[in-house]
């Protein structure tokens, strides 16, 4: 009778609803240190995302900056929160889907069907586990600028919150990369989608010249980019000027992305998983 009792109550736990919020965080957070645990023993993984916009602020500042603004110290000073925004996008976009791919292909995602989690925290815990990536390569940026000569001209909060701003995009962006890698089969197309929504995304903006400096098209896309609001905001947090229109319009397009794609990820990853 014992027996039985421990046995029912067992089922009970294991089929207790695990769509609470409590339980899905903390299903989220373990599989988010299931990542960390595989870049700690794969550091190469943080290099991409560390390296990549280092070599963008190296080269936009030293090879273009004479050209567009005179001086490579101004340029520098322009360009700078345009990187810092591209940092957020490239990680998203480059490395999440990937990773979910390859534990889709190898079998490890049967594994977390199998267990008495939420459908959506084995993706979660993927992007969560990213946003170390991001804070690392956010701090390491920072510290390559300064010691460039790049200075925040407001303060330390608008510094924090221009970091933050990009790094709730990168989360948001991250979903779009998360549903491509979700629903393609091979790792190889994955990047190369990724790579293809990056260069429209980040270079369609006036991260690296005004925009009034662009052809017509070029400015009409501009305006419409939703990089363009997280630009702006981080340029008036971090140099000043307007601040409250564009971060607005950065945190409802993050709203928007997260709204559409990650219910779209969680169903391709159900049909596929």
């Amino acid at each position: 009778m014992t027996d039985a009792l421990t046995t029912t109550e067992h089922t009970a736990a294991t089929q207790q609803p695990v769509s609470r919020p409590h339980a899905l965080a903390r299903h989220s957070l373990a599989l988010a240190g299931r990542s960390l645990t595989k870049v700690r023993r794969n550091p190469g993984l943080f290099m991409d995302a560390i390296l990549l916009p280092v070599i963008f602020l190296l080269l936009f500042v030293y090879l273009f900056g004479g050209a567009v603004a005179g001086s490579t110290q101004e340029y520098l000073q322009y360009v700078f929160p345009g990187i810092l925004v591209m940092t957020a996008i490239l990680t998203g976009l480059t490395s999440t889907g990937l990773a979910i791919n390859l534990d889709i292909k190898k079998g490890v995602f049967d594994r977390f069907r199998s267990l008495p989690i939420g459908r959506s925290a084995p993706l979660l815990g993927s992007v969560l586990g990213d946003m170390v990536r991001y804070i690392v390569a956010f701090v390491t940026l920072f510290a390559i600028g300064y010691l460039m000569g790049f200075r925040v001209e407001t303060n330390a909060g608008s510094a924090l919150a221009a970091a933050t701003l990009a790094l709730l995009f990168g989360f948001s962006l991250s979903w779009v990369n998360v549903l491509i890698g979700v629903t393609v089969k091979e790792e190889t197309a994955v990047t190369t989608f990724a790579f293809l929504g990056i260069f429209p995304l980040a270079f369609g903006t006036s991260m690296v010249a005004p925009a009034e400096t662009m052809p017509g098209w070029l400015q009409a896309w501009v305006d419409v980019n939703p990089v363009s609001h997280v630009v702006e905001a981080a340029q008036g947090l971090l140099l000043g000027g307007p601040v409250s229109g564009p971060v607005t319009a950065s945190l409802l397009w993050s709203a928007a992305f997260v709204a559409v794609f990650v219910p779209a990820s969680v169903y391709a990853y159900r049909k596929r998983a």
